[in-house]
């Protein structure tokens, strides 16, 4: 490693070190000043000693990261949010932020990364959704950082935007998901038992989340992220065969866990899976 070439030299040279002849011979900068090429020197180690803290945390965290589709975030030692992503295999693609091609090219903040939390997904739609959300709610300073979704840049049929329930599968395999997308922007996300044993408790709620006296009533808080368009987005494209409800087709809570109930009995709704190509 070029920190251990340097300070093998530093130790020949004793106490009057040549940073001149070290930033030529070991780092391949010729023609510096004293002055400049001790600082180059000196940052050299710094940086060097940075690339082992990364190796030895990009290490443990992939080693303890499971082969499955998900949402993660890479924290500094501080706890600090420093990059939001998703990926179908998130061992696969944390060994690819920590692989030793790329510490030249690397971000400074990602060099600082030194652990890492993940939700595991079942299914594309909740994956992109999660991943907006964290952006949105952790402001990570290595993503890049964009506006909410917004329509007008999205070329979605003026047919899809509209309120809609969306079902998706879960990661857990006896379970679904629920996403509910408003016209307003509003989003919900809740995970169901396809028994039918918890959905009087969630057909209510998806009830209130459509229903215009309690959205005239809430009070929404500035920092909410409005991602409904990137449902509308994906019914358009990838989900085009995604099994949706329109929540207004339906007149009580009664009747919509009716509905739901015969729809998870259907195995054929839950193939949707995260693209593993």
């Amino acid at each position: 490693m070029l920190r251990d070439q340097l300070l093998a030299r530093l130790r020949e040279m004793g106490g009057a070190p040549d940073h001149r002849r070290l930033a030529a011979e070991v780092l391949g900068i010729r023609g510096a000043s004293p002055d400049l090429a001790r600082v180059l020197v000196e940052q050299a180690l710094v940086v060097e000693d940075r690339h082992e803290a990364w190796r030895r945390a990009g290490e443990r965290i992939v080693a303890g990261a499971p082969r499955t589709p998900g949402v993660y975030v890479l924290r500094d030692e501080g706890g600090r949010a420093l990059y939001v992503g998703k990926a179908v295999n998130l061992r696969r693609r944390l060994r690819a932020h920590f692989a030793e091609r790329r510490w030249r090219a690397l971000k400074p903040g990602m060099a600082r990364a030194y652990d890492a939390e993940w939700t595991e997904v079942g299914s594309e739609l909740e994956a992109l959704l999660r991943e907006a959300a964290l952006i949105r709610e952790l402001q990570p300073i290595v993503n890049v950082q964009t506006a909410p979704p917004d329509l007008s840049a999205r070329a979605v049929p003026r047919s899809l935007v509209r309120d809609v329930i969306v079902i998706v599968p879960s990661v857990e395999a006896d379970s679904a998901e629920l996403i509910g997308a408003r016209v307003d922007g509003g989003w919900t996300i809740q995970r169901t038992r396809r028994s039918g044993a918890d959905l009087t408790v969630q057909a209510a709620r998806l009830e209130r989340f459509f229903t215009p006296r309690f959205l005239s009533s809430r009070v929404r808080a500035p920092n909410v992220a409005l991602l409904a368009p990137i449902v509308f987005s994906w019914l358009s494209g990838r989900g085009e065969d995604a099994t949706r409800l329109d929540p207004h087709d339906v007149v009580s809570a009664r009747e919509l866990r009716g509905r739901l109930e015969r729809l998870l009995r259907d195995d054929r709704l839950f193939l949707e899976r995260i693209d593993q190509r």
